[in-house]
């Protein structure tokens, strides 16, 4: 069961969990940013806008490296409660409508990145919780304690007689939280140029992808043999270290110091007589 009805309404776990992460990236959020002596509403404001960017991007990355899985119905391009989000095309469509409310609002946007990056790895941890519901997003066949059953109806081919496979959608979830927990300590050192939190939340999350992607055997578009999303997160991580190598070389801002008034030079008086 994917989900469950309230009246007339059907309520899919996997919208539903992507709805809870989002809530909980956008309270966390709220915090971090207010931390840094920024308006709370402006994390209101950029999730308003940023959140529907990202799933659109997110459904447009999937239909076009993945067009053969779509549903076959009109409906099929837009059909982002039976899952099909891509990640990066999400947090790409997001990360630029998010830079121009920022720029707009005259807020600085690398502060921004750095608050929301931690934020964003909670709200995915959640959502990966959807893909259990959805049996989708496992790796190959395992007899590991944690194995996780999958029905013959979602099975790909060549794995008919195998039962229980690979949680990689858990593996992700575990990742997604452990790598927030070591942004938010990095950003409290204050060692990093600002920006680097976010560009390290590309570098680690893609990082952890390419071992992902060399477990799944759900539908994939397939490269030299090797699932596309493979070669796109083994680019990200090259990328975002060179990102983050060059973003440390930048000279570090250093605060105006205000100079303090010269006192005035002492005026002798004349006794009275």
């Amino acid at each position: 069961m994917n989900g469950f009805s309230i009246g007339p309404l059907f309520v899919h776990f996997y919208a539903l969990m992507y709805i809870v992460g989002i809530s909980l990236a956008v309270l966390i959020g709220r915090r971090r940013w207010v931390a840094t002596g920024g308006d709370p509403e402006l994390v209101d404001d950029v999730a308003l806008w940023c959140v529907p960017a990202g799933i659109v991007g997110g459904r447009i990355y999937f239909d076009i490296t993945t067009p053969k899985y779509i549903p076959p119905h009109w409906w099929g391009p837009f059909a982002v409660w039976s899952g099909g989000l891509g990640i990066w095309g999400g947090v790409a469509l997001a990360t630029l409508v998010g830079v121009w409310r920022v720029r707009k609002a005259g807020a600085d946007v690398a502060a921004m990145m750095d608050t929301l990056a931690p934020c964003l790895l909670v709200a995915q941890a959640v959502g990966r919780i959807g893909n259990y519901f959805n049996q989708e997003l496992f790796g190959g066949p395992t007899g590991l304690p944690w194995g996780l059953e999958i029905d013959p109806a979602f099975r790909p081919a060549g794995y008919l007689q195998d039962t229980t496979f690979h949680p990689t959608f858990l593996y992700e979830l575990v990742w997604d939280l452990l790598l927030a927990a070591v942004l938010i300590q990095l950003g409290k050192r204050g060692r990093l140029r600002p920006g680097s939190l976010m560009t390290l939340y590309v570098v680690g999350y893609s990082a952890f992808r390419i071992f992902e992607e060399s477990l799944r055997v759900d539908a994939s578009e397939h490269f030299l043999g090797l699932r596309l999303n493979f070669f796109v997160a083994s680019a990200l991580t090259v990328g975002g270290l060179v990102w983050t190598a060059l973003l440390q070389r930048r000279p570090a801002v250093r605060p105006v110091q205000a100079q303090e008034p010269e006192e005035p030079e002492a005026v002798e008086v004349p006794a009275a007589d």
